[in-house]
């Protein structure tokens, strides 16, 4: 992964603001059994001006479901939806992968309010 980021092109300012990360609150997090690799469904809340959204998360080497229930989470809310097994996951949900590549999510260390737009 560390040769991939040395790798990466160069971006301008406007091309970042193109990426619309934003804060939520997970509101509900279930099994995901038909996903190919282990996963939860989150249903994560971005306030009122963009609401509740869907996604598919590789989270579940480090979570359970009850630690993800109230937990703040970064998700970019702008790519268009995608069909993960049945479902259609609506945001990326972020996170970066452990020494083992496992997913560590993005979160926040103060309260904020849903739907804060990173900058």
């Amino acid at each position: 992964m560390a040769d991939q980021a040395a790798t990466c092109a160069t971006i301008s300012f406007d091309d970042f603001l193109k990426v619309d990360i934003r804060v939520g609150t997970i509101v509900k997090a279930e099994p995901f059994p038909e996903a190919r690799k282990p996963a939860y469904r989150l249903l994560i809340d971005f306030g009122p001006a963009i609401g509740q959204r869907r996604s598919s998360a590789q989270i579940t080497e480090h979570y359970t479901l009850e630690q993800l229930h109230g937990r703040k989470v970064a998700a970019v809310v702008n790519f268009p939806p995608r069909q993960i097994g049945p479902m259609m996951s609506e945001v990326l949900t972020l996170g970066f992968p452990d020494a083992s590549g496992k997913v560590v999510l993005v979160g926040v260390d103060r309260d904020v309010p849903d739907g804060g737009r990173l900058f």
